[in-house]
Parts: structure tokens; C-alpha cells; sequence
């Protein structure tokens, strides 16, 4: 007896996959911002190891600040594709600002962390600032949604009911 998936030829549900990576529907624009998240956390990781002996407020706040202009630029043309529709300046004020909730958040986590355990493991305090990067990242796709939506995608033509 085959499964029907795995009776599809070879890279099928690979072709499958990126079709829905790269539409245009709440699917394809999450999954985009997943990816570019993943990317700019990994640049985030970086900055905040190499700056960590600085202290780690220092090290979040030059990491969060970098990774997030990189995310917001990623975002604009990749994730939503309103490269054309919306300046790069326009795009880092708008989401910036969105960015702020979120580093606001990460530092009093880190603060948190700090008073509780007096712990100065980076990795543990990577791992709270990912946690509170997800959820913070969650709201801030449905924000940037709606920002960085097309006119065009709202005015869709509604189909015409009227007796002829």
C-alpha cells in the first residue's frame, strides 16, 4: 500500500512548498517573515555574543537596533513586497517603531533575568530574548500586515448583485 505523498515524484512537495513561500497570501507573507526573523536573529546572535563583554544591555540594544533596520528593510521588499509603495525611510519610522516594543521588551526580560538569578550566561539570555522576541514578533507581523498592505490588495472588485 503507497501513501499518496510519498508516490509524488521526486521534489514535488518541495515545488509545493516554495509556491506557497512565495505567494502572496497571509501563508506566503508568514512564512517569508519567519525566514527573515530567523535571519535577523541569527545576525542579532552574532552582535549580541561579540558585544556580550560589554555588558548585556549594550549588547541587546546595538544587536536589537542593527538586526532590526536589516529586518525592516528585509521585511519592506521581501516579506511584503511594498518596496515601491513604501520608502525605506517610511518603512524604518513605521516599523521601527514597532521594533521599540520589542527591544523595550527584551531589556526588562534581561533585566528581569538579571535581578532573579544574577546569571551572566549569554546563551540564557538568548534564549529569554528569543522567547520574548517571538511573541513580540508574532504581533508585529499582523502590524506590519496591515501597514505594509496594498491599496490595490484592499479594493478588490466586489462582484456586482444587481438584477439585469
Amino acid at each position: 500500500m503507497s501513501c499518496p505523498t510519498l508516490s509524488r515524484p521526486r521534489g514535488a512537495w518541495v515545488d509545493g512548498a516554495l509556491a506557497r513561500v512565495r505567494g502572496d497570501d497571509g501563508v506566503g507573507q508568514f512564512s517569508r517573515f519567519v525566514l527573515v526573523g530567523g535571519s535577523t536573529s541569527a545576525l542579532y546572535a552574532l552582535i549580541f555574543i561579540a558585544l556580550h563583554g560589554f555588558g548585556e544591555q549594550p549588547a541587546n540594544w546595538i544587536g536589537s537596533i542593527i538586526a532590526s533596520v536589516v529586518a525592516n528593510e528585509m521585511h519592506r521588499r521581501l516579506t511584503f513586497r511594498a518596496g515601491e509603495r513604501v520608502g525605506f525611510l517610511t518603512a524604518q519610522v513605521e516599523a521601527g517603531s514597532l521594533s521599540i516594543a520589542g527591544l523595550v521588551s527584551t531589556s526588562l526580560a534581561l533585566a528581569w533575568l538579571h535581578a532573579v538569578t544574577d546569571s551572566d550566561d549569554a546563551g540564557l539570555q538568548f534564549a529569554l530574548v528569543v522567547l520574548v522576541t517571538a511573541v513580540i514578533g508574532t504581533i508585529r507581523f499582523v502590524a506590519l500586515r496591515w501597514l505594509f498592505h496594498s491599496t490595490a490588495d484592499q479594493l478588490e472588485p466586489q462582484p456586482d448583485h444587481r438584477e439585469p
